[in-house]
């Protein structure tokens, strides 16, 4: 069965394996701990001495907040929307908070991006030829 770019990035949106869909991506009981492999399907989410999945994952979170979080909280500051103490208040709230918040999304979503690229990397697009 081969995995298409559309489910790649369906899994990756809610949190799941890229290769099988399963909801392995994060060790049960514990939020913050990656699995080093999918229990469903053995795909290796955790890869050892490749500390670019994590740079990666890490660069995207930062991305994410900036835009997402910093960038609007700035705007709306500069144009005296909000006071300024109340947005130097809530962006070094933010900038801790928003990271934290995304941090499993940001794993998945590395993993997404990856994969869209590299589809033919996946075990299950291994036999398909993709």
């Amino acid at each position: 069965m081969s995995v298409s770019r559309l489910q790649i990035v369906a899994r990756g949106l809610t949190n799941r394996c890229p290769n099988c869909g399963g909801r392995t991506l994060f060790v049960p009981g514990k939020p913050l701990t990656v699995s080093p492999a999918c229990s469903r399907c053995g795909l290796v989410i955790e890869r050892e001495g490749d500390e670019g999945f994590f740079i990666g994952s890490m660069s995207l979170n930062y991305g994410v907040t900036l835009v997402g979080f910093l960038t609007p909280l700035a705007i709306l500051a500069y144009n005296d929307v909000i006071g300024s103490t109340l947005a130097i208040v809530l962006a070094g709230v933010g900038a801790v908070l928003v990271p934290a918040l995304l941090y499993r999304s940001s794993r998945s979503w590395w993993l997404m991006n990856y994969y869209i690229f590299l589809p033919h990397q996946l075990p299950a697009n291994k036999d398909s030829g993709r």
